[in-house]
């Protein structure tokens, strides 16, 4: 006999196995007969099919067949509680992984550079015959000593500028690039221009460490995990609540996807303040204001006015409510927005997904445009204590003033703030006296050395800090889901 040529035919299921089950006898039948037993070559010709009853396997539980609800005996705890535990770690990796370049770009935002940093001393570039008599009273008065040589001739050079006091005998900061009276645990304002150069300052000062680049992450875990599951479960609320009839095939209208995010992250705005003062906050134990989440909930809520005043502060509110509802708007209508601009309203994310997700980018990068400063504007209002709180010593520079709201903000920080960084500092030198065309040429080219962008002289780029790295993240993950999605083409094709 020879072999099959495939064994397709051969494979049988086993959720549907044939069952072999005797023939039921007639009443009429005599016993004689009903008892008689077939033989066992027509065994195989009298049998019964029977379907199984079983339910089909939920694609969810596959991977976990003892996490199948349908089964009589329940869900395994146990194996429920493993399957927790594996997400719980997966999701706080994934958050430790991005969580340097947040650290960074945060730092970067609030960070007060005021524009007249890097101004050198009004240092005098020559000296008149006014200021030569100064100068000789000024040493004939302080260097009067016994071994002073009377036929020495007299110092041209300037007396040393004085340091400023208070009222107390404290020391007035006269910039702040002074290094010293610059408190030790804040890092060197403009030293750095981006998210990259921000994460090496901080890993490579003194009061910070490498380790401070991971502030703030239990934080951070905790309210994206808490995000990704109360959003959808509004989201659906909402579309249950006002639109029943609503099918799967249609879109719920825009305001749906914008409520749901407003509304979580309203609930969520006491976590994020949280986030933003522990990764403000110096890394030192010595200047520390909080030890942890609990902690910053406990001394926010006794000295800033309680619950009420996490959540309905005006500079907490506002900013609040237009960087929720501003965020899920953007990215939801810009994409159809520019697909309707640039004539290509045919493009939809089934038919065309590739020009789609080509859409999403564009969309997010200009959003960006809208959403970023919102986010500045909101991160510096949030390091600011209110009530009877103390300030907190942050990391880097903060403005010693606090702002008075959304628009105050925004107008001082493109008014006060420059934005050329990183700040190299000028030194002007003494140079012997000239007079007439030499002196004019001297300082023409002395203007001309010191000539610099007209960013020096705005604070928009302040209002931008982090755009390159949102961007670069932006084109990441149109990358992977351009490959995602190939895949998942391939796998459909393969089952079929």
């Amino acid at each position: 006999m020879n072999p099959p040529s495939s064994l397709r035919d051969l494979y049988i299921d086993p959720s549907q196995a044939w069952a072999f089950v005797p023939p039921t006898t007639p009443a009429v039948a005599n016993s004689s007969s009903s008892a008689a037993p077939l033989p066992p070559a027509d065994t195989a010709k009298v049998h019964s099919f029977q379907w199984s009853t079983r339910p089909s396997h939920n694609s969810i539980f596959d991977l976990s067949p003892s996490l199948d609800l349908s089964e009589p005996s329940g869900i395994n705890v146990a194996q429920l509680f493993k399957a927790f535990l594996a997400s719980a770690v997966l999701q706080y990796t994934s958050t430790a992984i991005v969580m340097p370049w947040e650290v960074g770009k945060l730092l970067l935002q609030v960070q007060w550079v005021p524009r007249d940093a890097g101004d050198p001393e009004p240092i005098p570039l020559e000296m008149g015959e006014d200021d030569n008599d100064d100068a000789l009273s000024d040493d004939s008065t302080e260097n009067d000593s016994y071994f002073a040589d009377p036929h020495a001739a007299p110092s041209n050079r300037p007396p040393a500028p004085r340091a400023r006091v208070d009222e107390q005998g404290y020391v007035i900061r006269r910039s702040v690039l002074e290094e010293g009276t610059r408190p030790e645990y804040i890092i060197p304002v403009g030293s750095a221009d981006g998210v990259w150069g921000m994460m090496k300052r901080v890993g490579r000062f003194r009061a910070e460490g490498w380790l401070a680049l991971w502030k703030g992450l239990l934080t951070s875990c905790v309210t994206e995990v808490v995000s990704d599951s109360l959003q959808p479960m509004i989201h659906g609320f909402l579309q249950s609540l006002f639109f029943p009839s609503l099918s799967a095939f249609h879109q719920p209208p825009i305001v749906i996807p914008v409520v749901s995010h407003l509304i979580t992250g309203f609930i969520l705005s006491p976590l994020d303040l949280i986030r933003t003062r522990l990764i403000v906050q110096s890394f030192t134990a010595r200047y520390r204001k909080y030890t942890g989440p609990l902690d910053a909930f406990r001394q926010i809520l006794r000295d800033e006015g309680g619950l009420y005043g996490m959540y309905f502060h005006p500079h907490l509110l506002i900013p609040t409510l237009i960087d929720n509802a501003l965020r899920p708007m953007v990215s939801v209508a810009l994409p159809g927005m520019l697909l309707s601009y640039f004539g290509w309203g045919h493009i939809t994310e089934d038919t065309h997904p590739i020009g789609w997700g080509m859409a999403e980018l564009g969309g997010s990068c200009v959003g960006l445009l809208a959403t970023l400063p919102v986010e500045t504007i909101r991160r510096r209002l949030q390091v600011q204590v209110r009530g009877s709180a103390e300030a907190v010593k942050g990391c880097v520079e903060l403005r010693p003033a606090a702002y008075n709201g959304v628009v105050d903000a925004f107008w001082h920080i493109l008014t006060e703030e420059r934005s050329d960084l990183p700040i190299r500092q000028n030194v002007r030198r003494r140079r012997p006296s000239v007079k007439g065309k030499e002196r004019e040429e001297a300082e023409e080219r002395e203007a001309a050395d010191e000539y610099e962008s007209w960013f020096r002289n705005t604070g928009l780029g302040q209002l931008y800090r982090g755009l390159g790295m949102r961007l670069s993240a932006s084109a990441v993950v149109f990358v992977l889901a351009l490959v995602g999605g190939r895949d998942e083409a391939d796998s459909g094709w393969a089952e079929i």
